[in-house]
């Protein structure tokens, strides 16, 4: 879940359907619990060019680009929706997508991009330029403030129609990587959102693009099936017939869709690190990707003593994170030593590394005087993190801090914040790199002023908060790349120091596929699939 500043997240969980019953958008594929059998998939005998795939998050939430972040729908949105830019899945280089070309001056100030010749909607419409303007109006009007409003806002001042085929993007300085950022704004049809109502469908399942597949059918908490747009001439075409997405949140039920004989799917993400070697056995194909999919630990600041940084680091260094990786993750991971994963090409190890030291941690309490400390653990009930959680319950207990666990659905935790209830700690999961992997974008995930995250621990006023904050927006406005980095480097040391919502783990996301039946699948370090580079084996 992303951080939305003016947004708050009651109204984020309601658009994106976990509050709430979405619609269901039917057409010509129909689906019963689980999504229909695969028959006549891939590589079998009557081959009618379908995939099957499995993905372990749902489908029941929301399906407007502005608004989601839904790991089905966004996986699903890059094959039914373009930007003017699009981005590799893999090594997020952009590529043209509606637009014609990169821009050849990425530290200019203006970018004018011509959109795609003969584009069309799926609904046959042609793409024009008021597409385009209608979509970067919703995104950066700053009394709406959408989901996607803060990627944008800072750096991108209008967006401004050239004549019926072109636009021009006006900076509000040079900023390189705002051209990756252009896959976040998928364009959507002017003459099909603009309607009454149509937003609030865009939610609840409807879904109107240009790209190489078209949405067929969506049964929320079942499966969403796509067609190939039979007049899509971008630059990766549908290499299938169709395609059938089943929503299938429970690990055991999602493995065994893709194991044995009867096996009805060929491709699989969120696998669990406890079947990997059973997948591989069967002659599955079973890969990693490592990211930013994290564990992290967030304080209530305003409720005593989590207000004092030398508990919040007292309860970090006490965690045996090497046996949490061992035991739970299966060796799948890494203890965190920056807000960043040691993959990101802006990482560097933090001035404060959280590493296992009951004895300090120990110090550190009794230095804050706090002796007899009780705390109820809120956690979402992820498996992976359900997994976690018994680690850090006795890793706290052996430094004379009594734990309790209540582990919850997702939805239920986060409601509870909206609300205002006086929680203690939070354990969840997060990974923004659905969106992106520049610094700027991921830090702004969780720390931005007035967004949702920095309300939730009541941190955002503080002097340390402000000293972030202020960091942030310089090392985003900074021309000279070095001079960016150290700044960035810089409010890094200082999320770590603070310590108010903070990783313990970072952790490799499994993908599993058929390799007889597909090729061309590569593991994402984030949730979802993507098979535009995809084809049959």
């Amino acid at each position: 879940m992303v951080n939305q500043t003016g947004f708050d997240r009651r109204s984020f969980l309601k658009y994106s359907g976990a509050l709430g019953a979405a619609a269901t958008i039917t057409g010509g594929l129909s689906a019963c619990s689980g999504g229909p059998a695969s028959t006549g998939a891939v590589g079998g005998a009557a081959d009618t060019g379908l995939v099957t795939a499995v993905i372990g998050y749902g489908n029941n939430q929301s399906w407007d680009p502005t608004l989601s972040a839904s790991a089905f729908t966004m996986a699903a949105m890059q094959h039914v929706y373009e930007g003017l830019l699009d981005t590799d899945p893999i090594t997020r280089q952009p590529y043209p997508a509606l637009g014609t070309e990169v821009p050849s001056d990425l530290n200019a100030t203006s970018w004018k991009f011509t959109l795609r010749d003969g584009a069309k909607w799926h609904d046959g419409q042609p793409v024009t330029a008021d597409d385009v303007v209608f979509t970067f109006q919703r995104i950066l009007d700053p009394k709406l403030k959408v989901l996607t409003y803060n990627f944008f806002a800072a750096w991108l001042k209008e967006v401004k129609k050239v004549d019926e085929k072109s636009v021009e993007l006006v900076l509000n300085f040079p900023f390189p990587d705002g051209a990756p950022r252009l896959t976040i704004a998928k364009i959507m049809p002017k003459h099909v959102f603009s309607q009454a109502g149509a937003w609030d469908l865009a939610k609840n399942g409807k879904a109107v693009g240009s790209g190489p597949y078209k949405q067929v059918s969506h049964q929320p908490k079942s499966n969403t099936t796509f067609e190939a747009f039979a007049d899509y001439n971008g630059p990766r075409p549908a290499a299938f017939k169709k395609m059938n997405w089943l929503s299938i949140v429970d690990s055991s039920a999602r493995v065994a869709k893709i194991s044995g004989g009867s096996a009805e799917a060929q491709l699989s993400d969120n696998i669990p690190y406890a079947n990997i070697e059973q997948l591989k056995s069967s002659g599955l194909t079973v890969e990693g990707g490592k990211g930013m999919n994290h564990l992290f630990l967030m304080f209530n600041t305003a409720t005593k003593p989590f207000d004092d940084v030398r508990v919040r680091q007292a309860l970090f260094t006490a965690i045996d994170t090497q046996k949490m990786i061992e035991v739970a993750l299966k060796g799948r991971g890494k203890a965190s030593t920056s807000f960043l994963n040691e993959e990101n090409p802006a990482y560097a190890k933090a001035k404060t590394v959280y590493s296992y030291d009951p004895a300090k941690a120990k110090a550190l309490l009794a230095e804050a005087g706090v002796t007899n400390l009780s705390i109820n653990l809120l956690a979402v009930n992820v498996s992976w993190i359900v997994d976690c959680l018994p680690t850090i319950a006795a890793s706290w207990n052996a430094i004379g801090v009594k734990t309790t666990l209540e582990p919850q659905d997702t939805a239920a935790v986060f409601t509870k914040m909206d609300q205002h209830a006086d929680y203690q700690v939070v354990a969840a999961a997060s990974n923004p790199n659905q969106f992106g992997a520049d610094a700027d974008l991921i830090l702004r995930y969780n720390y931005t002023q007035g967004g949702s995250w920095m309300k939730y621990t009541r941190w955002e006023n503080s002097s340390g908060a402000k000293e972030i904050f202020a960091k942030m927006d310089a090392a985003v406005r900074a021309t000279d790349a070095d001079t960016r980095l150290k700044l960035t480097h810089e409010y890094l040391d200082l999320v770590a120091e603070q310590a108010v919502l903070y990783p313990v783990v970072h952790t490799e996301l499994m993908t599993a596929w058929d390799g007889k039946k597909l090729s061309g699948i590569k593991a994402q370090p984030y949730p979802g699939i993507n098979l535009l580079q995809a084809k049959r084996a």
